[in-house]
């Protein structure tokens, strides 16, 4: 089995303000992604190359939301204000991983401004046993140029990839759940979740809290 980071996701009551934000001061450029009619939710991608990539996102229909595990989730998140949300790992093996944590694996698809669906198998995406601590699992589907981060990154910062993860949360609970995959992560004190990523650049890590 092959894990590695995905994406990271940053939930955000408003995509277009935290846009701006992550280009002004972390010189992280994104762009829209699409929706995602199952949860409520939109997003916006930056690419990082290598089929990694930063999402932004947030919830567009509270109602339908509301009906989600995802969805109470990201609202439960940022109720005190934009942060990160999630950690999302490619996986080779996702329903020997499902089959071992005792997760669905779920169909997923989203339809870009360009109108190209982009299309996934995911597990532990909308779980409530899923804790802010604990990634999700995904595995795409189509073309390897469909992917959002297959795009070759061009942000101010140089940002080209994922240096670390910091996570308040339990490095024993985390390793068991990721079936002791040796990942970019460390782990601090506090309330469980994501509590800062860090960039590779050409001037160093560029930290984002």
């Amino acid at each position: 089995m092959t894990l590695r980071i995905d994406h990271v996701v940053y939930a955000t009551r408003d995509l277009e303000p935290a846009a701006t934000r992550f280009r002004e001061e972390f010189g992280l450029v994104t762009t829209p992604g699409g929706t995602h009619p199952r949860w409520g939710t939109a997003n916006r991608i930056a690419p990082l190359g290598d089929a990694r990539y930063v999402e932004l996102i947030t919830i567009v229909d509270a109602e339908l939301a509301a009906t989600t595990d995802l969805g109470r989730a990201i609202a439960e998140r940022i109720a005190d204000g934009d942060r990160w949300f999630a950690l999302c790992l490619a996986d080779d093996a996702i329903d020997a991983t499902a089959a071992r944590l005792g997760l669905e694996v779920s169909p997923g698809s989203r339809a870009r401004p360009d109108g190209r669906d982009v299309s996934w198998r995911g597990a532990g995406i909308d779980d409530g046993r899923r804790t802010p601590d604990l990634p999700f699992f995904i595995t795409w589907q189509g073309p390897a140029d469909a992917h959002p981060g297959a795009v070759a990154p061009e942000h101010p910062s140089g940002a080209s990839g994922v240096a670390w993860v910091e996570i308040a949360g339990d490095a024993a609970r985390f390793a068991a759940w990721t079936d002791g995959a040796s990942l970019p992560v460390r782990f601090v004190e506090g309330d469980r979740g994501i509590d800062a990523v860090a960039f590779v650049t050409p001037a160093g890590d560029l930290v984002v809290r």
